[in-house]
């Protein structure tokens, strides 16, 4: 991984204004790094906080896989997830399968504010950094 990271963003909708609220919160750090998102979250993102992102397809409609597939082309450094395990997805088969994908593929990722407090706060997050595969 370079210094500069390329991070994808991810809210289910009732975790959208928390995400929200940690990318304000982080704008700062997260303005040196690549950014990327859902469709929604992407655009939401943009809006609130004129930060540069690029968006992928809505998750329901395949945005999920979109993203899987660029972390296992080495794409995407970093993930945060905020998703709502309180909540049925109707499309929780593609959620399980990209959380899979990012944990095989050993990239960082945050499914709540506090991992993700402690993945941005991290003194690796501004360092190159050689991730050893898994597999």
């Amino acid at each position: 991984m370079n210094k500069t990271k390329r991070i994808v963003l991810i809210a289910h909708d009732n975790k959208k204004p928390d995400l929200l609220e940690w990318v304000k919160f982080n704008k700062g750090t997260l303005s040196s790094h690549f950014l990327f998102a859902t469709g929604t979250t992407g655009k939401l993102i943009n809006e609130e906080t004129a930060l540069p992102v690029h968006r992928f397809i809505s998750g329901p409609l395949g945005g999920d896989q979109q993203i899987g597939s660029k972390i296992v082309e080495g794409e995407l450094d970093m993930m945060i997830f905020f998703w709502d395990p309180l909540s049925a997805q109707p499309h929780d088969p593609d959620v399980k399968a990209l959380l899979r994908i990012a944990v095989l593929y050993n990239i960082p990722m945050a499914c709540n504010r506090a991992t993700a407090d402690f993945l941005i706060s991290s003194g690796l997050l501004n360092e190159e950094y050689e991730n050893p595969k898994l597999f």
